[in-house]
């Protein structure tokens, strides 16, 4: 029963989100549970920090290498959350300062790294080994020139090639992706309604 239960009871939903989409009759039943989802994912997000909670004391109580960043993770969770719970999260105070001084200039930080990384695959990916990929080289050049104003100063031509890239093959190709996607999603999800798919049970 441990594995029926949640099966049948994925089903029953699954069913449900399918069926209500042809049946407008069931607007406010799907919209009450969406507002059930908001509370179950309050839940899981208290698991959630739970979770990373105990991860990092258990590295910090074992005193395993570069315990010191766990210290800094625990730290700053309890001071995020009791200064949002003692003072608000209003302009001024300190939730928001930390968020804005503290926080926001770090994620800057990391993300700007990416451009390097973007940089070092693009370097790797555009190598010109065979037909393929030169004309991959070729169709950056071209986007990359026609997207920046010195494209337009060289050759008025370049914006309008890096249009056309950018809104034919490229999108061509996107909505192939799209589509197998979405083929894969409803796999996927028929899989799981009708209980094929149970990994989402665990082993035991």
């Amino acid at each position: 029963m441990r594995r029926q239960i949640p099966t049948i009871i994925c089903f029953c939903f699954g069913a449900f989100m399918l069926i209500q989409f042809f049946a407008p009759a069931l607007t406010s039943v799907y919209e009450t549970a969406v507002d059930w989802t908001q509370t179950i994912f309050i839940f899981t997000l208290f698991v959630g920090v739970a979770g990373m909670i105990k991860y990092h004391v258990q590295k910090i109580s074992r005193k395993e290498s570069g315990y010191g960043y766990n210290i800094v993770t625990i730290a700053g969770v309890l001071v995020m959350a009791l200064s949002g719970l003692i003072w608000g999260r209003d302009e001024g105070t300190p939730f928001v300062w930390i968020f804005d001084y503290m926080q926001a200039p770090m994620q800057a930080t990391v993300f700007s790294l990416l451009a390097f990384f973007v940089a070092s695959a693009a370097y790797r990916g555009f190598k010109a080994r065979n037909t393929e990929a030169f004309l991959l080289l070729l169709a950056a050049i071209l986007v990359m020139i026609g997207r920046v104003p010195l494209g337009d100063y060289i050759w008025s031509s370049f914006p309008e090639i890096a249009d056309w890239i950018l809104t034919v093959p490229s999108m061509t190709a996107r909505r192939g992706i799209f589509i197998g996607i979405g083929l894969g999603t409803i796999a996927t999800s028929l899989r799981v309604i009708l209980g094929v798919e149970r990994t989402y049970l665990g082993k035991s």
